[in-house]
């Protein structure tokens, strides 16, 4: 009885270009061969079709993501809950789209390029940690701020052109000293 040699899985590395709505893939060989390219919807859905699709062409080595940090933050969660590598990768200098044109898959084929390459090393930051909960609250408390200090600021502008009765019924002071507190 012949045993048939198993077949090893070649290495490969992804780049991802993100947009809203879709994402394109890019798989590379480690010896930087282009095998394929697709696009996927920005749900949890199309980022387990993105994985199952990658994975059928081999083993993963690493992601490149753009945009892990709005766009990809839900596919970079996504690849690191199922034990990807992902590299943040920083989107093409403009220099670099006018030279060599922008499109979803030369942006896709760039991050991964620049994963093979060893330049894109940074781990994109966990978007569903603790001190990700704090950036919400401040963010949402310095927007609270700013609209209270518009508000008030508008009422200030408004009085100055109110009928003489209104403006003296205001309180001396009162949305000044509201605006202070």
């Amino acid at each position: 009885m012949t045993t048939s040699p198993v077949t090893r899985q070649p290495e490969v590395i992804i780049g991802v270009d993100a947009h809203k709505y879709t994402h394109h893939a890019v798989i590379l060989t480690s010896t930087g061969q282009r095998i394929a390219d697709h696009e996927f919807p920005a749900t949890t859905r199309g980022y387990a079709d993105l994985l199952s699709w990658a994975h059928a062409h081999g083993n993963i080595q690493a992601c490149g993501v753009e945009s892990t940090g709005s766009y990809a933050a839900g596919l970079a969660r996504f690849l690191i809950d199922h034990h990807i590598e992902v590299r943040e990768v920083n989107t093409p200098h403009p220099h670099t789209k006018a030279r060599v044109g922008k499109d979803d898959v030369i942006d896709a084929e760039a991050a991964a390029r620049k994963v093979l390459a060893g330049v894109a090393s940074a781990i994109p930051k966990r978007t569903d940690s603790v001190i990700e909960s704090i950036r919400f609250l401040a963010l949402a408390r310095d927007s609270a701020v700013k609209a209270r200090t518009a508000a008030i600021l508008q009422l200030q502008d408004m009085l100055v052109t109110a009928p003489a009765r209104v403006r003296e019924s205001a309180p001396a002071g009162g949305l000044a000293a509201a605006h202070h507190c």
